[in-house]
């Protein structure tokens, strides 16, 4: 019987690593778990109870309690799965498919302040961990080498300077016809790291056993061949 492989990637928002998570998974024919499509479906779920980022408050940091209890409550009736069909990973709200829904500036900002009540990771990080343990998977995420894979034998820390992460975001949009200030750019990321890395429920940060990757200069090409030797080391 072969042995169910497990590969775990963090890092900070724009490093990448859902890029490389899925050549990774489709180079070695592991099943690509994206955890944060996972976090998107329950910030759309939220949306559409009527919970919104105004709720939150986000007074230096703190998050407003009104906003943690609504979340706290309706995370509970979500159902969310991840399918693969031809191939392609569709991720379900209810059976519904809505990854045409997942990269909405509104839908990220729910996503990045809903992800840090404590009810909505325990719910997410249980499914997760269930189809680890029976299927080799390539998972990236804020927390998957510190919480959700302690026990992957694979464990990279992904990340790139601010600068290259906000000229990356800005060659997407300009590939999608998008105007985009990349210094502004820059001060969102900047924030999301502060925020991530800051949260009281699992905060971004390196495992001590993860091996650090800089893809600043490095292409993804080269990436995604450095952690693959990693995970042909382990095999």
């Amino acid at each position: 019987m072969k042995t169910v492989m497990n590969i775990a990637i963090d890092g900070p928002a724009g490093a990448g690593k859902s890029t490389i998570a899925k050549r990774i998974a489709k180079e070695m024919s592991y099943i690509y778990v994206d955890t944060g499509a996972m976090y998107r479906a329950m910030a759309i779920y939220l949306l559409r109870c009527g919970i919104t980022t105004e709720m939150a408050g986000e007074e230096k940091g703190s998050i407003a309690k009104e906003f943690v209890d609504a979340v706290s409550k309706k995370c509970k009736d979500a159902k969310i799965t991840i399918e693969y069909r031809n191939g392609e990973q569709i991720v379900l709200l209810d059976g519904e498919n809505v990854n045409s829904l997942l990269r909405t500036e509104e839908v990220s900002q729910m996503a990045s302040i809903s992800s840090t009540v404590k009810a909505v990771r325990e719910k997410l990080v249980e499914l997760q961990q269930e189809l680890a343990k029976t299927t080799s998977v390539v998972m990236d995420g804020r927390d998957i080498c510190t919480v959700v894979l302690p026990d992957a034998q694979v464990k990279v820390y992904l990340t790139a300077s601010v600068e290259e992460r906000a000229r990356r975001r800005c060659n997407e949009y300009k590939e999608k016809g998008i105007e985009a200030d990349q210094k502004q750019i820059e001060a969102e990321i900047a924030e999301r790291d502060h925020r991530d890395m800051t949260r009281e429920n699992s905060p971004l940060r390196q495992a001590e056993d993860a091996v650090l990757v800089d893809s600043t200069n490095m292409t993804i090409d080269e990436v995604v061949d450095a952690i693959m030797q990693l995970a042909r080391a382990q095999e």
